[in-house]
């Protein structure tokens, strides 16, 4: 990306494969290679929930400012203190093997984040590592599609992507302007990209707007008819709208309050009906299913040793590795720190291998 201004690497006293190195948007930018860990954070790296989808997080980097965004990403960012990226792609797919066969099971590598993915400079490569693993069946990927040209999808179809997950939120072109939070946004140009892609591409296309309540009410129903149209749906369902959702540390619309989750869910069968498209698809029709999960190393309440790395993705956290080098941790309560001191923190979350702890 443009946005990235080169500085002095940076590295961690007695911690190898983590490096801060230069800026993006008056941040500092954190690179993990080998041999840190890719588990154990929400932004960055790998993540298991239980099913055969793995989620894999290569970059926390946005170009957009979304103004519903929940993770608050983008340039006009109010709360994140550093951005992240994986620089070694064997990794981040040995790590992904490594899990898929704990698991005993194929997954699908869905290539997502708290950031854009089409930021990440080696996503070519990447989806074609993926592909190329016996663990994965299918590559899939989260975008904006505002980075997108015929060129780029050519390149990822010959990869071995399988399917687009786009999030396009309204037809207007003023109206995605103001969503996106930017004036470079061109709607057009992106429903014409989707439109390649459905109708001249090997690659599925799913799109995914997000009901904003008394922002986008009647957006939702135009995308999700025009997503049909255009042929979305080769494989797998050609839309599931997204809920809202507030967060302490995300950004919401003047007005707007997230709705309960029945009234969501009524809402978007009334949209079923009305449109003739199931938008509550069941697993199977998504091709997922439960499988094995990675087992948490450490529990709610385990005192561990922590190596503290680097500024953590959002204020008032610091990022560490474990001392066992086995999993990322996110420190919070540190009021001083230095990169390489070591802590015994108290874990306070540990689901789905995703730890926050505080020190001991």
């Amino acid at each position: 990306m443009k946005d990235v201004e080169k500085g002095r690497k940076e590295g961690v006293p007695g911690v190898e494969g983590v490096v801060v190195d230069g800026r993006v948007w008056g941040k500092p930018l954190v690179r993990l290679s080998r041999p840190a860990p890719l588990m154990g954070t929400v932004f960055i790296g790998v993540i298991d929930r239980g099913t055969n989808v793995l989620q894999v997080r290569p970059t926390t980097l946005c170009n957009l400012s979304c103004i519903f965004c929940s993770v608050d990403a983008g340039p006009s960012s109010r709360w994140r203190q550093a951005e992240f990226i994986i620089d070694d792609v064997e990794w981040l797919v040995t790590w992904v093997e490594e899990i898929a066969r704990y698991k005993g099971v194929r997954v699908e590598a869905l290539i997502d984040g708290v950031g854009e993915p089409t930021t990440y400079p080696r996503l070519v490569e990447l989806i074609r590592r993926l592909k190329e693993s016996p663990w994965v069946e299918s590559v899939a990927l989260e975008t904006h599609g505002q980075s997108l040209d015929e060129r780029v999808v050519r390149e990822w179809e010959r990869a071995g992507l399988d399917r687009i997950n786009l999030s396009i939120d309204t037809l207007d072109a003023m109206k995605a302007k103001m969503l996106t939070g930017v004036e470079w946004y061109d709607l057009e140009r992106v429903k014409k990209l989707a439109e390649f892609i459905a109708r001249e591409t090997r690659i599925d296309l799913h799109v995914t707007p997000v009901w904003i309540p008394g922002v986008n009410d009647e957006d939702v129903p135009q995308v999700v008819k025009w997503a049909v149209e255009i042929g979305a749906g080769k494989r797998w369902p050609p839309a599931t709208v997204q809920k809202f959702l507030e967060h302490r540390h995300g950004r919401k619309p003047p007005g707007v309050r997230e709705i309960p989750w029945n009234v969501f869910w009524r809402r978007l069968r009334e949209w079923s009906r009305e449109l003739g498209v199931n938008l509550i698809p069941s697993m199977e029709e998504w091709g997922m299913r439960y499988a094995r999960k990675v087992p948490e190393i450490y529990r709610e309440g385990d005192v561990i040793r922590v190596v503290l790395v680097a500024p953590g993705w959002l204020k008032r956290e610091v990022l560490a590795v474990s001392a066992d080098s086995k999993r990322l941790v996110t420190v919070v309560g540190l009021k001083r720190w230095n990169p390489g001191d070591e802590i015994d923190v108290v874990v306070l979350r540990s689901k789905d291998n995703i730890y926050v702890a505080r020190p001991a």
